[in-house]
């Protein structure tokens, strides 16, 4: 497993990545993590899905086992009380959200089970 943290922003919230990662996509998943601001999570957004709005989080399969993760702090900063988690709570759901994209799971009652499984297994609150 590898998992490389990088950050365009000034400040970027430090979680267990690469155990949360392990757990979700195995030991031989390559992942990058990388934490940008409004404009280049736009961007991203509209080169890549041709949405015009700034994501909290975005993610790209690139091969079987390997992937990358795009989350905008900012973003995510205005919406988590929404979800009834702490800021840093709310970047580890984010963060466990694109995992699970990559791992192949689609929105719905499933994934929603297993991100709550996984809160709970990492004591996110």
């Amino acid at each position: 497993m590898s998992t490389t943290i990088r950050h365009t922003t000034k400040s970027y919230t430090k979680l267990p990545y690469e155990q949360m990662a392990e757990v979700v996509l195995g030991k031989k998943y390559d992942l990058s993590l990388v934490f940008v601001g409004e404009k280049r999570a736009r961007r991203i957004n509209q080169e890549t899905r041709n949405k015009s709005y700034v994501p909290n989080v975005l993610s790209f399969p690139l091969d079987k086992n390997v992937g990358e993760i795009f989350i905008c702090e900012s973003a995510a900063a205005k919406e988590y009380r929404d979800f009834n988690l702490s800021q840093k709570g709310y970047i580890a759901y984010l963060f466990i959200h694109g995992c699970l994209h990559l791992k192949g799971m689609d929105h719905g009652a499933a994934m929603e089970t297993k991100e709550q499984n996984l809160l709970k297994r990492f004591s996110i609150k």
